[in-house]
């Protein structure tokens, strides 16, 4: 297939275009109500504990009520290993991105550009588009993110030793607890005891019979399933308008005369995704590690989110640069919503193209 023919059906792909434009609308639609008044100050902040700490927790755990194979397995644990690999990366490659950046400056900005806010602006908007197997792959992505944000980024930011309140922090999290016992208990399936119930598909009876493990509750107890697929449908939606209610509460005018802060954007949603995107190619290419499209595109979309809210709340909370971080959290945040349709659209004529599979 031609680079042509694959733009065009990318681009008349109603589940991909549907996808770009519900993000887009709700995102302004937050912005819009919150300029108007009828989202209150702090609005942003009460949605984005609800997404974090109830939708996204449900939206992880539900993903891992699906089938397991050998090929979901291999591409699951390709995720996991290259979603530790990366972290390593980049903790080497983002001072670089800074040379004329006074040392303390740059710190922070490697940090910044390190850690995307993956939790809360792209598992969502992967859920959206790659429905159940990119949340499972983002979900097992986040495993590496999350023990370098609370261990490397902290100790650097705070200039202390690891806590005992942050490691409690890292495993007492909501979506870290759905997100590990998700992952086990999808990866014990066929081991564990089974039970024998009439198959369901979106909650419907097919009209015959299925042997699940006794805890696959999308099949064996659709009461305990559906309240919290209804839970982890609003992550996206709330997440959304949580984005623009938070772009609406600030000032775009101080944040715009900062040119540090427009760089640091650029290499957070464009550069840092790219370079994901070319060297997940190459090992693709050469076989060393085969990820498919779907696998492949969550990772980009993951690596290409706005500042991580626990990064920029180090910085402030210890006083490193924490007017540049509120800048470049806003402007990245800018910068991720206009991406975001773009890198979406390049995965998938990419993937029309036949780059990968």
């Amino acid at each position: 297939m031609n680079i042509g023919n694959a733009i065009y059906k990318t681009f008349t792909n109603e589940a991909i275009i549907s996808s770009i434009t519900s993000t887009v609308f709700i995102i302004f639609l937050g912005f819009y109500l919150r300029k108007r008044g009828t989202f209150g100050e702090n609005f942003g902040k009460v949605l984005t504990k609800v997404v974090l700490t109830v939708a996204i927790a449900a939206l992880a755990f539900n993903s891992f009520m699906q089938p397991i194979d050998t090929k979901s397995l291999h591409q699951g644990m390709g995720v996991l290993i290259w979603g530790i690999l990366v972290y390593v990366l980049l903790i080497f490659v983002t001072p670089l991105m800074y040379p004329r950046v006074k040392k303390d400056k740059r710190d922070v900005l490697a940090i910044l550009t390190t850690f995307g806010s993956t939790t809360f602006f792209g598992i969502p908007i992967v859920g959206a588009i790659y429905g159940a197997e990119g949340v499972i792959y983002s979900s097992i992505f986040n495993i590496g993110y999350r023990i370098f944000l609370y261990s490397y980024a902290y100790i650097r930011m705070s200039g202390l030793k690891m806590e005992a309140k942050n490691v409690k922090k890292m495993f007492l999290n909501p979506v870290v607890i759905a997100t590990f016992l998700g992952l086990i208990l999808w990866m014990i399936q066929s081991w564990a005891p089974q039970v024998t119930v009439p198959a369901l598909a979106n909650g419907v009876a097919t009209g015959g019979t299925v042997k699940v493990a006794f805890f696959r509750i999308d099949q064996t107890a659709l009461w305990l399933y559906k309240p919290l697929q209804y839970l982890a449908n609003l992550s996206s939606p709330l997440a959304w308008l949580a984005i623009g209610c938070t772009l609406g509460s600030i000032s775009m005018k101080e944040a715009a005369s900062s040119k540090i802060s427009w760089y640091y954007s650029f290499n957070k949603v464009i550069i840092v995704p790219l370079l994901n995107l070319v060297i997940l190619l190459i090992l693709n290419a050469t076989g060393i590690m085969t990820l498919n499209y779907v696998a492949i595109a969550t990772v980009v979309i993951m690596m290409a989110t706005p500042t991580a809210t626990v990064a920029a709340a180090y910085a402030i909370s210890y006083d490193r640069e924490a007017l540049l971080t509120s800048n470049a959290s806003l402007l990245s945040t800018i910068s991720a919503v206009v991406m975001m349709p773009i890198w979406i659209s390049i995965l998938g004529v990419l993937h029309a193209a036949g780059i990968f599979k």
